[in-house]
């Protein structure tokens, strides 16, 4: 295992609150550990802390993503990055969670990995120089393109029939969805606001619009 797979286990949480996960499996379970080659033995005998659901706890990197592709979701999640934007991390994790086919960076390929916690270990991160290479991309694999921005002619997201097999596409913190993105998007919907503020955090921008998404498409029965 390797050191950014170490195992020590962490102490307590700032508010005092216990690690999570589990202990060495012997003495949280008092037999034999399995011997299933989906578990790594040395998480076995040292326990596992990582940020990782119970039902894959004790499981190898490897044997959580080959679980994970085989129950990815159809949609992709874009993300303008002209500017080194901070909320990349919390995209990659909140994709993560709703086991989005894969996570694209477009522009600066260096990202902020602290906000993903660790999720990006299992998920699909890839990179595209610019706009015009992510549309190809999709375009090669018949994927809709929605770019998510509140801008003039935009549907709300709200009542938008948003395509099964797509990529949703998130403008950097700040500009927004850039006008290049836009104009070749198939569609570009809005999140209905009701405040002062003109815009949303791009992070949450793309949980609101990842979980549309999810409340269309996906099969609920299969959520943890």
């Amino acid at each position: 295992m390797s050191q950014e797979e170490s195992t020590a286990e962490p102490g307590p949480t700032e508010w005092g609150e216990p690690a999570v996960g589990k202990g060495p499996w012997s003495e949280e379970y008092g037999t034999e550990p399995p011997t299933d080659p989906r578990y790594d033995p040395t998480l076995l005998a040292e326990g596992d802390r990582r940020n990782v659901v119970d039902a894959y706890r004790y499981w190898t990197r490897e044997a959580i993503i080959a679980d994970l592709d085989a129950r990815r979701h159809p949609f992709h999640v874009a993300i303008e990055n002209f500017g080194h934007d901070g909320n990349i991390g919390t995209v990659v994790r909140t994709a993560n969670a709703f086991t989005a086919a894969a996570v694209h960076i477009v522009g600066r390929k260096r990202w902020n990995r602290r906000g993903a916690m660790v999720t990006d270990r299992y998920q699909h991160v890839l990179h595209h120089d610019s706009v015009s290479a992510l549309m190809e991309w999709a375009r090669s694999r018949s994927l809709a393109v929605v770019a998510v921005d509140n801008t003039p002619g935009s549907v709300p997201l709200e009542t938008a029939d948003l395509p099964r097999e797509c990529v949703l596409l998130f403008g950097q913190e700040g500009p927004g969805v850039s006008a290049d993105a836009q104009a070749h998007a198939d569609l570009t919907v809005s999140i209905a606001q009701f405040g002062s503020t003109r815009s949303i955090n791009a992070g949450v921008a793309a949980g609101i619009a990842m979980h549309a998404w999810i409340r269309q498409h996906a099969d609920l029965d299969q959520a943890w």
